[in-house]
């Protein structure tokens, strides 16, 4: 896992190339990396929003009680495994249509390793600094565009022009699935299930 991760980030066209070798099974794919990952965003979430806060302005420090962050650490980690998951099925489904028939484990593996940065860079929640971590995340989330770009094509096996294509359709899928995801959100906090504050 670590070397795929090392290699994603010094040499991504020659590491997927490496990943498309492998065949990882969707078990081991899951196992060895996106439970793995996945668990940082959410575990540094719940110790920056619990242990240390933040302030809004030059107000007091805010903080979640441990029960709410928790349950929604639990919720967040989930949301990422469900989302890796669509996302690997949505690829698979689209083939298809772009002549890119390939086998669900392959393409689990490409919405896997393609969401490697937003994973790690989610080690900034424990500062849950809301400029800060638009600031780093926002090149996080570029570079998991470009490995998506670079990706599709090697992955899928098909032209460059197809996979440019491609690619831009399950980014727009990703970016749909992202507004559900808030809008469903905002819609269970309405519903009085939502974060609750220390005193």
């Amino acid at each position: 896992m670590l070397h795929h991760v090392w290699g994603l980030f010094a040499h991504p066209q020659e590491e997927w190339k490496d990943i498309r070798k492998e065949n990882c099974s969707i078990g081991r794919c899951y196992c060895s990396h996106v439970l793995i990952l996945a668990a940082i965003p959410p575990l540094a979430g719940f110790i920056g929003t619990s242990q240390i806060g933040w302030r809004i302005g030059g107000g007091d420090l805010v903080r979640l009680t441990v029960e709410s962050a928790l349950a929604l650490s639990f919720l967040y980690y989930l949301t990422m495994l469900v989302g890796v998951f669509t996302i690997g099925k949505l690829i698979h489904w689209m083939g298809q249509t772009y002549g890119a028939q390939q086998e669900l484990p392959r393409c689990m593996g490409l919405a896997a390793y393609t969401a490697t940065p937003l994973f790690i860079i989610g080690i900034m929640g424990l500062y849950p600094i809301l400029w800060l971590n638009v600031l780093v995340g926002l090149p996080a989330l570029a570079y998991t565009v470009y490995l998506l770009y670079t990706g599709v094509p090697i992955m899928m096996e098909i032209s460059e022009d197809r996979g440019f294509l491609f690619s831009s359709a399950v980014l727009a899928v990703g970016l749909v699935s992202l507004v559900a995801i808030l809008a469903a959100t905002v819609v269970i906090w309405d519903a009085g299930i939502g974060p609750v504050f220390t005193h």
